[in-house]
Order: structure tokens, then sequence, then C-alpha cells
């Protein structure tokens, strides 16, 4: 499997989210209640975005003095682009959390719990299917068409389906954990069990954390192979996925209070995934640049939520 991927670069990319999560978990208090306000969802965006930038240009100018000016220009733009995308399709986690959330009725102060656990087991789940895809890939070049067309029929499907919401109340994971499991009809604080008379009881912010994993599991299967059609150098798809993944809460609590107002961005996420499923399917035909991916996904992106915002403007004029 080729990469750039050398044990420098690995080194100092594990250094940075081991260095990133203890500072959440041990400063910050990631993992007590906490209510995150907007204006430290904000600070922390802009942290994630501008450290994001930072690893972009120093693993530019780390491939610029050792493998050359091209292979750092291409290896750069392939991890904003597949950053970009794994951001933009994160932003349906979001709805599904707001959904989970509001359906467990969590308290704003024990959000930013569920969603740093969430966070940790995505990284492991991720980089394993990451590595998992990155071997397929090798060893059956056919398998991209499967990925072109799986992604494909996705967007379609995001597309139709756009505006049905989940329903947990038939949910199979949840009835099946609830027959199996004694739940606590409420919290006990930010833990996740609790005693009553004697007995071990989940409480109800464990169904949310398991429900997130899952959510994270299922998005995963769609953004995945979306960077495998940017790039299939694993070290650009785990650096990137794993960066959009660490902002990924900050911009959460972000767009928790005003996610109502981009109801066409779904539609807008259907549509990219449509596009890398075409350039993935038209790979042996014809390879779209990288920077032309970069600029269609951000104009798709920007035009749904222009229109989301107009959307909303007309309805407020005339309600």
């Amino acid at each position: 499997m080729e990469t750039i991927g050398s044990p420098a670069l690995w080194l100092g990319f594990a250094s940075i989210v081991v260095v990133m999560l203890a500072i959440d978990l041990f400063v910050v208090g990631g993992g007590k209640e906490h209510r995150v306000s907007f204006k430290e969802a904000a600070i922390w965006s802009v942290i994630w975005i501008t450290l994001t930038l930072a690893f972009a240009g120093g693993l530019w100018f780390y491939l610029d003095g050792t493998l050359g000016r091209e292979v750092a220009n291409t290896k750069s733009l392939e991890f904003i682009t597949g950053y970009l995308i794994e951001k933009a399709l994160a932003v349906d986690n979001v709805f599904v959390w707001l959904l989970l959330f509001g359906y467990f009725s969590v308290p704003a102060a024990l959000q930013k719990r569920v969603l740093l656990y969430g966070v940790l087991g995505a990284i492991v789940m991720r980089t394993i299917m990451i590595f998992a895809g990155a071997w397929l890939i090798t060893q059956f070049h056919w398998i991209l068409y499967l990925f072109g067309a799986f992604l494909l029929l996705t967007g379609v499907k995001m597309y139709w389906f756009a505006d049905e919401q989940p329903d947990l109340e038939n949910n199979k994971l949840l009835l099946w954990l609830r027959r199996h499991m004694k739940v606590s009809k409420t919290f006990d604080g930010h833990n996740f069990f609790t005693w009553q008379n004697g007995v071990r009881y989940a409480t109800p912010l464990f169904l949310a954390l398991v429900l997130v994993e899952i959510s994270d599991l299922i998005f995963a299967v769609d953004s995945i192979p979306a960077i495998f059609a940017i790039t299939t150098d694993p070290f650009i798809v785990l650096t990137s996925n794993i960066f959009a993944i660490l902002g990924l809460r900050a911009m959460y609590f972000l767009l928790a209070g005003v996610a109502d107002r981009f109801s066409l961005l779904k539609y807008g996420l259907a549509v990219v995934l449509m596009f890398i499923g075409v350039k993935m399917l038209l790979i042996d035909l014809y390879k779209i640049p990288v920077g032309f991916s970069l600029a269609v996904v951000a104009v798709i992106i920007g035009v749904s939520v222009w229109a989301s915002l107009r959307k909303e403007a007309r309805e407020r004029q005339s309600g």
C-alpha cells in the first residue's frame, strides 16, 4: 500500500491527537458535566480549523523538503479536499445527534460527555475501517467501482428521503437494548450506569451514547469511501478524517441552535455523494482533478447553505 506516511509523520499526527484529546479531557473538562456556550463552541471551531490548516502547512513543508514540490502540492490538496468532504458529510451527524439528544431529553450539560466518548469510539472505528479499506483497494482494484456505485445510490436515497426523520420509537437496536438491559427512567448525573436497590441499571445517557456510536459507524460507511475517491493513501485518508472528527463536537454545539435554518443542506450533501460516486466510477476512464473536486464540493455546500437561508428568510417574511 503506497503512502507518504513516514514514521515521523505518523508520530507527529498521533502526538497532536493525543495532546488535544488530553487538553479536552483534563483541562477543559470534556468528561464532566459542562454546558457548552455558543462562544466556546465558536472558539474551539476556530482552534480546530486553525490546527487543521497548520497541519496541512506543516505537511506541505515536510513533503516539499523530502519528496519535492509536486508531491507536496498534490498531497496537501488531497488532505484539504478530504477534510472538506468529511466535514461536509459530518453535518448529517449533527442533525442525527440533535434528534437523539431530544428524544432522550439529554440535558445540555451532559451532551459534551456523550460526544467525547463518541469521538473516541469513532477514532478507533474509522482507523480500523480506513486501513481495511486501503488494504482491500490494493488487493482488489475493482472494489473502487463498488464504492462508487454505493455512494451514487446512497446519494440518490439521501436526496429522495431528505425530509424523513428516523423512527426512534421502533428502532430495532434500541428495542433490543431495552429488552436485554435494565434501563433507568432518570439520569444519574454524568454516569452511564447507576445502582437502584442494589441492582445495576443503564441510564438513558448510555443508550444515547450507543446510538451516537452506531450513527457514526453508519455515516463512516458513506464518508470513508468518499475520501478514497480523492486519494487511496491511508495517511491522507486517516488524517483528514480524524481532524474532521475532532472538530465535530464544536461544530455540533455551534450549529445546535440554528440547525433548522439549513433545511436544504441535506440535499446538497446528497449531491456531493452522487458527484463523488460518479468520480469514483470514472476513475479508470477519466481522473477528475482533485482541485476541481474541491471546488465542486465547496460550491455545492455553499449553494445549499445560501438556498437554505434564502428559503428561511422568505418563510419568515410570509409568516
